[in-house]
């Protein structure tokens, strides 16, 4: 099927000015980056809804089903497949690195630390150049740190991006399920969510990997080596096609492969950021960045002859990605400028309010205002028996509230995540007051019947 043909297929969802916009903007970047081929596209509230590429051959342009090398997008592959150890309780984020593969420089940093690149291992392994020659000269885990000062900074202290540390991370799910971390990422999550044209070697139809010329349109092939132990870093191939898919299941997650609060999880900053601006940071596995004013995750990778990007952008419901042939030259943020540009073009639409479907009288009565001492709150029922507590001031700890099977409340975000709202009744059964993690929440500020800890003065509210 040809790129054209493919294009009719997709929802006509976007505008036409948005789509040529899109398009000029990888034209642009293709030209002056000097890159043989770029492959682009975006998906939209969990469909993809556009797609676009452009090539140096007249007439022809690469099609979303052309495998491209996707570098370190392959780490993101890699932390599922952890997480889902991990949720089916075969280890704990916490656990060292010791307790389940013994015997590496690694020992003493715990997975989670792995996962966000806070393990303090060296960036890359000793030469040669692991990216541009063959994993059989590194057949053991040993070869693949240098065994003087594996460390470059104290475990734990600070974010040091590590290729070693991801290849580690994929013996470690070799050791666990017994097999090939090739065939376990083949098995449960590429198989499940139907990204049959992601593999760990180029299935035809693929791009070649270029380098080109710094200072002249030239440019020489670059070579398609099969890294081996050091794969999990960035081995994988895949196609605009299945990147559109990644890039739904990161944002919305499937139970087949993984929940959705667990990827939301692994997109939660895990370490400091590298800057003061906060532009830069890493969860689990994921990339986090701040481009425009909006928040994004994902990843980007590179490998010799290819570069490539994949950002999500939350509150967009947008995603997008690029995939490029050539050693450098794309900037890796042209995945975000694509978000951005059509975030501008075609601002999200909120969903439109509707009431709930059932009244629930007990929850209703709980809505209202609630006061934290003397600061005044309003606490809103939502759809799903969410509660969400707000500050009338502004300011304040605000939080929303799912409910769980014991009649309790769990918090979701900000200052109460995690911690537990209940509902405290009198003796008569009427509802007294709401605790959150031991604060008290009444429905008159230091009301004389209120269970106030500490207890309230006995002249109560008086002029001075």
């Amino acid at each position: 099927m040809s790129f054209e043909d493919h294009m009719t297929d997709l929802p006509a969802d976007l505008l036409p000015t948005t789509r040529r916009a899109l398009l000029h903007r990888i034209a642009v970047a293709q030209s002056e980056a000097r890159t043989p081929s770029l492959v682009a596209g975006l998906v939209r509230d969990g469909r993809p809804v556009w797609s676009g590429a452009r090539s140096m051959v007249d007439g022809h342009a690469p099609t979303p089903d052309v495998q491209y090398r996707i570098g370190s997008i392959t780490k993101t592959f890699v932390a599922v497949l952890v997480l889902r150890l991990r949720d089916e309780g075969l280890l704990d984020l916490a656990d060292p690195l010791s307790r389940h593969l013994p015997g590496t420089p690694a020992d003493g940093a715990t997975i989670a630390q792995l996962l966000s690149h806070s393990a303090g291992l060296a960036a890359e392994t000793p030469g040669p150049w692991w990216e541009r020659t063959e994993g059989s000269l590194r057949p053991r885990l040993d070869d693949l740190l240098e065994a003087e000062r594996p460390l470059k900074h104290p475990v734990g202290r600070r974010h040091h991006y590590s290729n070693p540390g991801y290849a580690l991370l994929g013996a470690l799910v070799e050791k666990l399920r017994g097999e090939p971390w090739g065939e376990v990422l083949r098995r449960e999550v590429l198989a499940p969510l139907g990204m049959d044209r992601t593999t760990l070697l180029p299935a035809l139809p693929h791009a070649g990997g270029f380098a080109v010329h710094p200072w002249a349109d030239v440019m020489q092939p670059e070579p398609l080596t099969d890294t081996g132990l050091m794969g999990p870093a960035g081995q994988l191939w895949s196609t605009g096609a299945d990147l559109a898919r990644w890039a739904v299941f990161l944002a919305a997650g499937d139970d087949k492969v993984l929940s959705a609060d667990t990827l939301a999880e692994m997109r939660r900053p895990a370490v400091a950021p590298d800057d003061a601006e906060w532009t830069n940071t890493f969860g689990l596995g994921l990339q986090l960045r701040r481009h425009e004013g909006r928040l994004l995750y994902g990843h980007t990778g590179s490998m010799p002859g290819f570069t490539a990007a994949l950002w999500i952008s939350e509150a967009d419901g947008l995603a997008a990605f690029t995939l490029a042939n050539a050693t450098s030259g794309v900037n890796a943020a042209l995945a975000a400028e694509l978000i951005a540009l059509t975030a501008a073009h075609e601002p999200r639409l909120p969903a439109p309010w509707r009431p709930l479907p059932e009244v629930d009288p007990e929850l209703t009565a709980l809505t209202g205002p609630w006061y934290w001492g003397a600061a005044p709150n309003v606490l809103r029922l939502r759809a799903d028996r969410v509660l969400e507590l707000a500050p009338l001031s502004g300011a304040g700890r605000g939080s929303r509230f799912r409910p769980e099977a014991d009649g309790t409340w769990i918090g979701l975000d900000n200052y109460y995540a995690g911690e537990t709202l209940r509902v405290v009744r009198t003796a008569d059964g009427t509802v007294g007051h709401l605790d959150i993690g031991s604060f008290v929440y009444t429905r008159e500020p230091y009301g004389p019947e209120a269970a106030v800890p500490g207890g309230l003065d006995p002249e109560g509210w008086r002029a001075y």
